[in-house]
């Protein structure tokens, strides 16, 4: 079968576009999973929690990240963007301080960040931020 340079070209066309397209629709789905498994399906309110993320990251290589949430026995932190959404959990245990979290993490382009606490009496609390990244980053 013999293949016009036309053809051949729409055809990896059709693949890149599969390729690059189909993992942020992954993601999403992924990432409610995951969501999802770490709070058993309960819904999780907004208040009690606090996300301090920058809205412009200049390098996507190290962003900060910092979530409070007093009270919690554990957090875990997701990026929607990136190929692994879970970026990390922390357990409290009863002799913790405080129930803080302040991490830099590695942002492919513009996502959502996203904090979920696990509080003491079995509650979940949430907070989202969208985090725009200039340069660099995961495949950035």
């Amino acid at each position: 079968m013999t293949q016009t340079r036309r053809q051949f070209v729409g055809n990896g066309l059709a693949i890149a576009a599969a390729f690059f397209g189909l993992p942020h629709i992954a993601n999403a789905a992924t990432l409610e999973e995951a969501i999802a498994t770490f709070t058993g399906g309960s819904d999780a309110a907004s208040d009690g929690i606090t996300l301090i993320a920058p809205e412009i990251a200049e390098n996507g290589n190290t962003v900060p990240i910092e979530v409070d949430a007093p009270g919690a026995a554990a957090i875990i932190l997701f990026a929607a963007g990136n190929p692994n959404p879970d970026v990390c959990t922390v357990n409290f245990g009863p002799a913790s301080g405080s129930q803080m979290v302040s991490t830099r993490v590695r942002l492919a382009g513009e996502q959502e960040v996203v904090a979920i606490a696990r509080m003491a009496d079995g509650s979940f609390k949430q907070a989202r931020q969208n985090v725009r990244v200039t340069i660099g980053g995961c495949g950035g």
